[in-house]
C-alpha cells in the first residue's frame, strides 16, 4: 500500500483508498496530509501544557484550525503546499514548546522538562518531498493497522471529527468571528489521541464532547454570517444566464463573494453562485448588487461539465474542488486553503486588506458570457429566522393535519450511484410531508416539482452544510412550541447523506443533541470498526438506508 485514507464515503470498495484517493488526491499527497496532521498533534501536545500557563497560543490556534481544514477532502491536493505547511508547523510547534517550557520552569507537576516522544521534538534533517514521505510511512493511519481496530476507528472517528469543527470555526474566524473555547477543544483533543492509555469508553465520550463542541461552531458561524451580511430570507434564485461575460463563484466564503462583488461593480461582468455557494443568494447584504446573477449548475461534483460551459473564470474558495479538465484549466482559481498542482490562486488578505481578484476580473473581461444549462427559479432562503418568521403557519399546518412530519434530508451530494435513493424518496414521500434540508444533499431533489403546504414549500433549504445549525434551532423550536421534552418525540425523521469530514461534525452534533434514529448512507464511514457501530446503534440506533420502499414505510409510520 503506498497510502491508507478512508475518511470519505467514497473510499474505495468502502474500505481505503490505497493506490489513489478516488477524490483524485495521489498518495504522495495523502501522505503529506498524514504528515502534517502528525505534526499537528505535536503542536497540540505543548499547546496544552502552555495553555495551563496562561501563554499567548492566538498564532498556533489559528494554525492548527487551518491545518485540519486543509486536509478536508477535496480541499488541497498541492504537495508543495503541504510541505510548506509541514515546515511552519514544526517552526510553530518549537515555538510554543520554548515558551511553555520557559513558563513552567521550576514548576515541579509539571513536565515540561525530560525526554519527550517523537512527535513533540521531530526535526526533518531537510523538508525535501523524498525526506517528508520517508517520515510519513511511519505515521499515520497505515501505521496504525495493527492497533485495536476499536481505538483507532474511535481516534479516526475524532480526528474527522475535529476536521469538522476546523472548518466552521475557519468560516467563522475569516469573517473576525471567533470563540476561544473551540481551539482550545481542538488541541486538547489532538492531545487525547497520543494517550495510548485511553480506552474506548473515554473516546466514546470524547467524541461526543466534539459533538457538543461542533453545535457551538456552528452557531458562531450563523452569528457571523447573519451579523455580517443579515439573516437569509426565502428567495426565488434565477438559474438562467444573461447575456454579459461571467465569474462562477464555488465553495462556500461569503467574504470572498463579498470583496468580488464590490471588485466587479460596475465592471460589466456578472456573478454567479455555483454548488455551496447558492445560498447566498439569499443574504440582504448580497442582493443589492445588480450584477449578482443567480446561480449556475448543480453539486459539486458535476463541476468538470458544468465548468467547461460557463466560458469564464471560476473561483473555488473553500472546499470540493476536483481535478479541473484541460477545457478550463486556464480558466480555474483558487482561494483560501484550496489547493490544485497548477491553478493559479489568489493570495490571502494582508493586514486587513481585501484580496484582490483582478486578474479573475480582467480575464472575465476576454470571455464569453455563460452557456445556458437551464432555465426557470428555485426557492431557497428557509435559514431559522425565516422559518421562525412563519411558525404560527408552521404550526397550524402540524396541528390540522396538514403537515404530517418533517423529513431532515440534509448533508451531502457525491458521485456515488446509490445517491439517487435520495431523489426518489423525496419524489414518493407522502405530500404531508416536508423536506427540511442544508448542505449540497439538496441538488438530489431540490429541482423537483414537489409543491406546497397551504404557501410553505415542501422543500425548505436553510442553506449550506455550513448553515446546518439552522436545522437543530427549528427543531428545537418546535420542541418549544409542541412542549415536547424529548426531541426525539417531535414529527421529525433524519435521513442523512454523508460525504467528508464536515458532514461527520454535523452528525456528531446531532448526537450530542441526543437525535436518535439517524438514517445515514449512501453507506456507513468506511472507518466505523463493527463494535464501534454496534455502540452507534445501541446507544443512538443509527441506521444504514435500506431500499426507499423499506425507509418510506418505517419514515411513514
Amino acid at each position: 500500500m503506498s497510502m491508507y485514507c478512508y475518511q470519505c464515503q467514497e473510499t474505495s470498495k468502502n474500505n481505503a483508498c490505497t493506490i489513489a484517493g478516488v477524490c483524485g488526491k495521489t498518495s504522495e499527497t495523502a501522505s503529506l496530509q498524514d504528515l502534517l496532521i502528525w505534526t499537528v498533534k505535536g503542536i497540540a501536545f505543548w499547546g496544552v501544557k502552555g495553555r495551563n500557563f496562561k501563554i499567548d497560543l492566538t498564532e498556533a490556534d489559528d494554525f492548527v484550525i487551518k491545518a485540519l481544514f486543509t486536509t478536508v477532502t477535496n480541499v488541497n491536493f498541492d504537495a508543495n503546499r503541504f510541505v510548506d505547511w509541514i515546515e511552519q508547523a514544526v517552526q510553530i510547534r518549537d515555538d510554543v514548546r520554548k515558551r511553555a517550557q520557559t513558563a513552567c520552569h521550576g514548576d515541579s507537576g509539571e513536565a515540561c522538562t525530560g525526554t519527550f516522544p517523537d512527535i513533540a521534538e521531530w526535526h526533518p534533517k531537510d523538508y525535501q518531498i523524498e525526506t517528508l514521505l520517508a517520515k510519513a510511512e511511519m505515521i499515520g493511519v497505515i501505521s496504525e493497522l495493527e492497533t485495536n481496530e476499536d481505538i483507532r476507528s474511535l481516534r479516526e472517528l475524532l480526528v474527522y471529527g475535529l476536521k469538522g469543527l476546523a472548518a466552521y470555526t475557519e468560516h467563522a474566524g475569516v469573517l473576525d468571528t471567533f470563540n476561544e473555547a473551540l481551539p482550545t477543544f481542538v488541541m486538547q483533543a489532538l492531545f487525547a489521541t497520543l494517550d495510548d492509555k485511553m480506552d474506548a469508553d473515554k473516546y466514546v465520550q470524547l467524541v461526543l464532547k466534539c459533538g457538543e463542541m461542533g453545535v457551538q461552531a456552528m452557531a458562531l458561524l450563523d452569528q457571523a454570517n447573519t451579523s455580517h451580511y443579515g439573516h437569509p430570507e426565502p428567495t426565488q434564485v434565477n438559474l438562467g444566464v444573461r447575456e454579459n461575460p461571467g465569474i462562477l463563484i464555488s465553495g462556500h466564503d461569503l467574504r470572498d463573494l463579498e470583496e468580488l462583488l464590490l471588485q466587479t461593480e460596475g465592471s460589466g461582468v456578472d456573478i454567479y453562485t455555483h454548488s455551496e455557494m447558492l445560498p447566498a443568494n439569499a443574504y440582504p447584504a448580497f442582493k443589492k448588487y445588480s450584477h449578482f446573477a443567480g446561480n449556475y449548475g448543480g453539486s459539486w461534483w458535476h463541476q468538470q461539465e458544468e465548468f467547461a460551459k460557463f466560458n469564464g473564470p471560476i473561483l473555488m474558495t473553500t472546499n470540493c474542488i476536483v481535478k479541473p479538465k484541460e477545457s478550463y484549466q486556464e480558466r480555474i482559481f483558487t482561494s483560501g486553503l484550496v489547493g490544485w498542482p497548477e491553478v493559479k490562486h489568489i493570495a490571502d488578505r494582508v493586514n486587513g486588506a481585501t484580496k484582490d481578484f483582478s486578474a479573475i476580473i480582467e480575464l472575465a473581461k476576454q470571455c464569453a458570457a455563460p452557456q445556458a444549462l437551464e432555465e426557470g427559479q428555485l426557492t431557497i432562503g428557509f435559514a431559522h429566522q425565516a422559518v421562525l418568521n412563519v411558525a404560527d403557519q408552521v404550526v397550524e399546518a402540524v396541528q390540522s393535519g396538514a403537515i404530517k412530519k418533517f423529513v431532515v434530508m440534509a448533508g451531502c451530494d457525491g458521485r456515488h450511484k446509490a445517491r439517487s435513493y435520495y431523489t426518489d424518496l423525496a419524489e414518493q414521500l407522502p405530500k404531508d410531508h416536508v423536506i427540511l434540508t442544508a448542505g449540497c444533499a439538496k441538488y438530489r431533489y431540490n429541482k423537483l416539482e414537489l409543491g406546497e403546504i397551504n404557501g410553505i414549500p415542501r422543500v425548505l433549504d436553510a442553506g449550506q452544510c455550513n448553515d446546518s445549525y439552522s436545522l437543530v434551532v427549528i427543531a428545537q423550536k418546535l420542541a418549544e412550541v409542541f412542549e415536547v421534552k424529548d426531541i426525539n418525540d417531535l414529527p421529525i425523521a433524519y435521513d442523512i447523506a454523508w460525504y467528508e469530514q464536515k458532514a461527520v461534525i454535523v452528525l456528531l452534533a446531532l448526537l450530542s443533541l441526543g437525535v436518535k434514529n439517524i438514517r445515514l448512507g449512501p453507506t456507513l464511514p468506511a472507518f466505523l470498526s463493527p463494535n464501534v457501530v454496534d455502540v452507534l446503534v445501541k446507544n443512538f440506533n443509527i441506521m444504514p438506508i435500506q431500499s426507499v420502499a423499506e425507509d418510506l414505510q418505517a419514515i411513514t409510520a
